[in-house]
């Protein structure tokens, strides 16, 4: 019998994000389409991971993350997300929250459990749940306001049904749940007895005058939600993998044997960057960083409107979901290699984020750059509207 890849295998695909990122890198163009986050590193976090390492924190650390780091997300928890852990028992420290989530659905999925994932997705989240063979069932949102039919959420849940994800703020439509849906979601978790895991990566990027809401801190759910959070876009840190997940105990233990078993700990010295980071930065830096990125968005919804797309108005986390229905192609992915093409700009074709259709017509445009990257991608992406030349390719 010859060798082959795993049946699992077969129904994993690579991320477009890293696709695309991978044609812009060839043809020298702007990345808009990987959320890296270009943004400086705060200079506490620098310093904290740099005296870590000068000062011995260089080995193993414990399964589930320092002590140092798992307290200040515990006081950070209470002070921002209104959730009270324990540090010594609730909080697991990862890979990044796509490691957090990974170790999360290996604990508690099994194989053929039905998970509810609300369209447009994040591929990872998608792809996680395949990995550990879990059944997807997903919920289609709508724009302007990507929101979704209570009735067809309800309709999406069956006897095997294990858990909902929910994605707030959301990558790749901005989408902050509000308060009436997350106490929607909440009777159906309780009712039919689900996990709810939760992403708010994106937490300290909220718009528009609204606040961050964690499912986490709604008393009926408290127990039975996994809050996944990190800080590779709140610092800037894309690469150092430090994320975490916070839950009861009793949830947490395994998510963190996992953890040891699949990552053993994430980067040590990196991990104490981070615990300074909290522990120094006041709400000044974070008020500061959502400024920021409240005109960024500004600044590319307005240059993507004179272009031609049609977009809603992300509410959190900095990308952009455009209709690009204008452009040329059959689907999402010529329009997107069009436009790299004959701009230089590189997006995520939407067809990432929908199951089975839907996606289309969309391109997801990340905001996350400096002012004069971003600048440029935007005065190129204006001149292509007007019918002007607008770059030219390096190869």
């Amino acid at each position: 019998m010859a060798l082959t890849l795993s049946a699992r295998a077969a129904r994993i695909s690579k991320a477009e994000i890293r696709n695309m990122t991978v044609e812009c890198e060839r043809v020298g163009g702007i990345n808009l389409a990987q959320g890296v986050c270009d943004m400086e590193v705060p200079p506490a976090v620098i310093r904290g991971a740099e005296a870590a390492m000068h000062h011995g924190t260089n080995a193993y650390t414990r399964h589930d993350g320092l002590a140092v780091l798992r307290r200040a997300i515990a006081k950070k928890m209470e002070r921002f997300n209104g959730i009270r852990v324990d540090p010594e028992a609730e909080v697991v420290v990862s890979a990044g929250s796509t490691g957090a989530f990974y170790c999360a659905c290996i604990a508690l999925l099994d194989p053929g459990d039905e998970v509810v994932l609300f369209e447009p997705y994040y591929g990872y989240h998608l792809n996680t749940l395949l990995a550990v063979d879990a059944v997807p069932r997903f919920v289609r949102m709508h724009p302007p306001g990507w929101t979704y039919d209570p009735a067809v959420l309800e309709a999406a849940i069956g006897p095997r049904t294990k858990a909902i994800i929910v994605n707030t703020p959301g990558n790749p439509s901005g989408k902050v749940f509000s308060d009436e849906e997350l106490q929607h979601i909440a009777g159906l978790a309780v009712r039919h007895d689900l996990f709810v895991f939760t992403d708010e990566i994106y937490e300290y990027f909220v718009y528009d005058g609204l606040r961050h809401r964690s499912p986490g801190a709604i008393d009926a759910i408290s127990d039975r939600t996994i809050t996944i959070s990190g800080y590779s876009k709140t610092f800037s840190i894309t690469g150092w993998r430090i994320g975490y997940c916070v839950c009861r105990a009793r949830w947490a233990e395994m998510i963190g044997y996992v953890n040891d078993l699949v990552y053993v700990c994430a980067p040590a010295p990196l991990q104490a960057g981070v615990a300074a980071g909290i522990e120094s930065l006041g709400d000044e830096y974070y008020e500061a960083l959502r400024q920021s990125f409240c005109r960024k968005r500004e600044v590319m919804c307005a240059a993507l409107e004179e272009a031609g797309f049609g977009l809603a108005r992300p509410r959190g986390a900095y990308y952009v979901l455009a209709d690009a229905r204008h452009l040329p192609g059959s689907n999402s992915k010529d329009k997107a290699l069009h436009m790299l093409r004959t701009t230089g700009v590189a997006a995520v074709p939407g067809e990432s984020f929908f199951f089975d259709g839907g996606g289309e017509n969309f391109l997801r445009f990340c905001y996350a750059k400096t002012d004069g990257e971003l600048a440029e991608a935007c005065e190129r992406l204006r001149r292509h509207g007007r019918g002007q030349p607008s770059w030219h390719p390096s190869i």
